[in-house]
């Protein structure tokens, strides 16, 4: 990843969209845009509602790829630090100075152990989930040959149907061994139901949260009958984190889309039937994009299309309009209909992505603007760290 000291020798359109001190207006297409004022908005309201909730926050770094969002929301919201769901995402962080860096998710194979186990070395403290009682001993064997410390929380299988045990026999067995196991320190229970999320519906979302909630109370008392303690008790979404805030049990959320939001989060709703982007937060990523033709008298073309964003969960919308609409995408282009002919060549359209993680994953940069004018630029710090 490119040095962010070395900006100034990098040239505008090639090696990044954009300098700072430049006007919005500049930007080369397609790149990822952030309103900056919009994206400290929503990390403070989701700090401010955390702490007022006793809850920490553990910010989703897979989200954003970025040590600087990820510091400022440490910054402005309180963020006790990330989680990641890949080793090589985690020591990204870790490298950039957050201090705190769990892998929610599992680390099976011997090289990727490794490379956990001497995450500790450089400053963080490095958390993993186990769910498989024969991770255990290699997890400690590979802590012990570094001299270091890896805290591990046992993964619930709440709903997802992914990763996680589902029975509280389970998780007791599992954290007896971590407690047991040189090198390792129990560290609680994570219990993210990612899958519910994006339900439409505030009641459905709801029911889906609590059959997690039954599960971790069951998963306490299991733990607590055999003397062992939860520092954390993770999950919590952007879809949800109002439940497990409001559980008794739960102590840290772990909300990623809050900061950013994309289309595919903006319409599920609220407890009012509103939609979440409508009030609850703010759009702040944004696919800047360009006419590049308009041949035909009822379609512009834009240069964002699958190469600059993924559409697994639909296409994205078009940011502040309803008279144009973007309805199709090929590799390098983006149909947008424009059926009173409005836009011109060059025009300028701000697209609200489907999904902000993988397309976040998809860029080199951010471009930060405020008051129309380009403040930051930062890189997508963990771009492509996918093992």
């Amino acid at each position: 990843m490119k040095d962010l000291q070395a900006l100034d020798d990098y040239e505008v359109g090639y090696d990044i969209p954009a300098k700072p001190g430049m006007d919005a207006a500049d930007i080369q297409t397609p790149a990822l845009v952030l309103d900056l004022d919009a994206l400290e908005r929503n990390i403070k309201k989701m700090g401010d509602y955390a702490k007022s909730h006793g809850m920490r926050h553990r910010v989703h770094g897979k989200m954003h790829k970025s040590v600087e969002v990820a510091k400022l929301q440490e910054e402005l919201g309180g963020a006790v630090g990330v989680c990641c769901q890949k080793v090589s995402e985690a020591e990204v962080f870790a490298r950039g100075g957050i201090k705190d860096v769990m892998v929610s998710n599992q680390v099976t194979d011997p090289a990727k152990i490794d490379r956990l186990a001497r995450m500790p070395k450089l400053g963080a403290r490095t958390l993993c989930c186990v769910d498989d009682p024969a991770n255990v001993a290699n997890l400690s064997a590979a802590a012990q040959k570094h001299g270091t410390e890896i805290e591990c929380l046992v993964e619930i299988d709440c709903g997802a149907g992914r990763c996680g045990v589902t029975t509280t026999e389970a998780v007791v067995n599992i954290a007896k061994m971590i407690d047991a196991a040189e090198g390792l320190k129990f560290a609680g229970i994570q219990a993210y139901q990612g899958a519910m999320q994006h339900l439409d519906s505030y009641e459905e979302r709801s029911g889906k949260t609590q059959v997690a909630i039954d599960m971790v109370k069951d998963a306490l008392a299991g733990l607590s009958a055999e003397g062992l303690t939860c520092d954390i008790v993770g999950g919590g979404g952007t879809g949800s984190y109002y439940f497990e805030s409001n559980s008794g049990v739960f102590n840290e959320l772990q909300c990623g889309s809050y900061a950013f939001m994309d289309a595919d989060y903006g319409r599920i709703l609220d407890k009012e039937g509103k939609r979440i982007d409508q009030g609850e937060w703010e759009n702040a990523l944004f696919i800047l994009t360009t006419v590049m033709s308009h041949a035909k008298a009822n379609k512009a073309i834009v240069d964002a299309g699958l190469k600059a964003q993924s559409v697994d969960s639909g296409l994205p919308t078009i940011f502040g309009r309803d008279d144009v609409e973007y309805v199709k995408c090929s590799d390098e282009h983006g149909v947008v209909m424009d059926e009173g002919g409005v836009l011109n060549v060059n025009d300028k359209l701000k697209l609200v992505p489907g999904h902000c993680d993988p397309t976040c994953n998809v860029h080199d940069w951010y471009v930060g603007v405020r008051g129309g004018k380009v403040e930051v630029v930062w890189p997508v710090s963990a771009r492509g760290k996918a093992y």
